[in-house]
């Protein structure tokens, strides 16, 4: 599951560093916020959680991590793309905003209890 984040995290900073080319060299920053988003929650969140899932197997192996998993990975992009969508005006997209951000903060709350419950000193 470690090594699953990692890899899904280095998606997420290339799309992040792309968009931030984007707007850089278009010189229009309406997607501040989702690249902010996809760079906090996609690539730093998630290659940190798989560090620790890589180091700290029993919490790699949890069911919570695999809800973790698809609950971010579902939950952040609906929410990317619904504020992407909401900054262009499509103001009837705000409410996958909400879905996508409600499922990606569930997600990451299933992650810290995994970690309470699963990560543990060897001893």
């Amino acid at each position: 599951m470690g090594i699953k984040l990692i890899k899904i995290s280095a998606v997420y900073f290339a799309i992040g560093a792309v968009l931030g080319m984007y707007m850089s060299m278009s010189h229009t920053f309406n997607l501040t916020p989702v690249h902010a988003h996809i760079n906090l929650l996609g690539w730093t969140a998630l290659t940190l959680a798989g560090i620790i899932y890589h180091l700290f197997p029993k919490a790699s192996d949890s069911s919570l991590a695999k809800i973790h998993f698809w609950g971010h990975n579902i939950g952040l992009p609906v929410m990317m793309l619904g504020l992407t969508l909401f900054v262009y005006g499509h103001e009837q997209f705000e409410p996958a905003i909400a879905v996508g951000a409600t499922i990606t903060v569930i997600s990451i709350l299933i992650f810290v209890v995994n970690v309470l419950k699963n990560v543990k000193a060897e001893e």
